[in-house]
């Protein structure tokens, strides 16, 4: 037999072989699912993922894995999902969740609101979230603090509170208040970031700092 054939024999025995790999695995109890772990899920509980993936008791890890996917990216709060196996018996569930950027008052108590302003299935008593906190549930408040996130997580975590007024949204900050535009980006907040280590430099006290304008920041001073 030429050696060309060889080759081409053993090709199309590896592929055979991994064709049947997965059925004749399903068969074995060695490739039985004995373990879940679960990455990523901070505020969505582990038993509810686990919970939701409904394997049967005789679950191998060559089942298909599209259904449970299917049904874990269903739940409230999940954004993402991706499931990998780790032989032999190991599930592997990767979760991304839908990021809160405030704790909103509403009719149930506090509750932690998407940047949409959308309430979200996590309960806060659970996790203790250090997120800035709003009279309600608002898309434009909420909406800008997601965009404030992004673009400076530090100047994000120094908020306290948010609140829209007139179309408007005031942050409160560390001893003082910040006036911005629902639309405010990076060049609003750079401002706003200058004129902070500015006066901080100089140890003057004020009590608001306004970046509504174009091109530039207005102070208001505070009694003292």
């Amino acid at each position: 037999m030429k050696p060309g054939w060889y080759v081409v024999g053993s090709l199309a025995l590896l592929g055979f072989g991994w064709f049947l790999a997965p059925k004749l695995g399903r068969r074995l109890a060695f490739f039985d699912v004995r373990s879940i772990e679960v990455v990523g899920a901070r505020f969505v509980p582990m038993s509810t993922i686990v919970g939701a993936l409904k394997l049967p008791a005789s679950a191998s890890i060559f089942d298909p894995l599209g259904p449970v996917t299917s049904r874990v990216r269903k739940l409230p709060g999940i954004k993402a999902v991706e499931i990998s196996r780790r032989l032999p018996g190991t599930l592997v569930v990767r979760v991304t969740e839908v990021v809160p950027v405030a704790l909103a008052n509403t009719k149930n108590g506090l509750r932690m609101v998407d940047e949409r302003g959308r309430a979200l299935p996590f309960d806060p008593s659970n996790t203790a979230p250090d997120l800035p906190l709003t009279p309600a549930p608002d898309s434009i408040v909420a909406g800008l603090l997601g965009r404030v996130r992004e673009i400076d997580p530090a100047f994000y975590a120094n908020v306290d509170a948010a609140w829209q007024v007139q179309g408007d949204v005031v942050l409160r900050m560390q001893g003082h208040r910040v006036w911005l535009r629902p639309d405010a980006g990076p060049a609003e907040l750079r401002a706003i970031r200058l004129v902070e280590q500015d006066l901080a430099r100089r140890g003057k006290t004020y009590a608001e700092l306004d970046g509504r304008f174009a091109d530039q920041v207005v102070v208001r001073w505070s009694a003292a």
